[in-house]
């Protein structure tokens, strides 16, 4: 039994890169630069096998802060420093930040404790805000954390949560760890992922 776990783990591989950075308006004075995050596992830990998502930096700070907060007595992994002039026309500090973005996700994702924590499952593999993966995670929505991560990347799906019954084109998920994706396209290959 244990050589069969072994050996199931040893074929097991989640890939991650992040990649794509784009300046986003939100009005007049204020804009923030997101980026891909592209998952690609066959790693039961995760619901979905293939995802793509699209996060800013103070994501990946509200992110660390809840790993943190869990993992008490475990090391996280740094997040690149943040920069108050960051500019998209610089590549060095684009291709800078986006190093450390992944090189943070990589050891998170290589830290098995850290793969049960909900949030961690819906900032890679939902379109959730970060105010509604804090709900879905509480159990304060409708839908689980699994139906969230399902049905994200799909067209505008309408999810009702407890408290309103507002349409939005944010989806959530519940990761149980177990059980068959759905998208099956990518099964075998890693991802391509951005190399400095």
């Amino acid at each position: 039994m244990d050589s069969m776990l072994e050996n199931l783990s040893k074929n097991e591989f989640i890939s991650i890169c992040v990649r794509d950075p784009r300046l986003q308006k939100e009005d007049l004075w204020h804009t923030h630069v997101d980026y891909d995050i592209c998952l690609h596992t066959n790693s039961m830990c995760f619901r979905k096998k293939a995802s793509c998502v699209r996060r800013r930096y103070s994501e990946f700070v509200w992110l660390r802060h809840c790993l943190e907060q869990n993992a008490l007595i475990i090391q996280l992994p740094k997040l690149p420093p943040w920069n108050p002039f960051f500019s998209l026309k610089n590549r060095e500090q684009v291709s800078q930040r986006m190093k450390g973005l992944q090189e943070f996700l990589e050891g998170v994702l290589h830290t098995p404790f850290l793969l049960s924590d909900s949030r961690l499952h819906l900032f890679l593999q939902s379109n959730l805000s970060i105010t509604k993966i804090e709900r879905c995670a509480l159990g304060r929505t409708r839908y689980t954390v699994a139906e969230a991560i399902q049905r994200s990347n799909l067209d505008c799906i309408r999810i009702e949560d407890k408290g309103s019954c507002d349409s939005d084109c944010e989806s959530s998920s519940s990761s149980s760890g177990l059980g068959q994706s759905v998208d099956s396209v990518m099964r075998d290959s890693p991802l391509p992922c951005f190399e400095s």
